[in-house]
């Protein structure tokens, strides 16, 4: 199993947790702040004569749990709904997972996801 977590822009929550949907089991969408690659927003500051650059960009976090055999379809499906071919798209990554219980059914593994 692999932990699959995706940092992406946060205006773009919708249509990535619309192409993953069917997919996965379930997901926990993480929003907040970030800074990377991307550009910054300029803000009017004062009587709109000033411009601040913001520091930071407003991300959210779409990490989930899949079976080895999905990792490539879902990382697609990621990458696919968050792009816009500007820097700052965001980036996802993939991790190993030992073992996945559900609380509720006290299944394990590939049988809880």
């Amino acid at each position: 199993m692999k932990r699959i977590e995706a940092t992406i822009q946060a205006t773009k929550i919708g249509a990535v947790t619309e192409a993953i949907k069917d997919i996965v089991g379930g997901y926990t969408i993480l929003e907040g702040k970030g800074r990377g690659s991307g550009a910054r927003q300029e803000m009017r500051s004062g009587r709109g004569t000033g411009t601040i650059t913001a520091e930071y960009n407003q991300v959210a976090t779409v990490s989930t749990v899949v079976d080895d055999s999905d990792v490539e379809k879902v990382s697609s499906a990621i990458a696919d709904a968050a792009f816009t071919g500007k820097g700052g798209d965001g980036i996802i990554a993939t991790t190993n997972v030992e073992t996945v219980i559900n609380i509720a059914s006290k299944k394990r593994d590939s049988e809880a996801l």
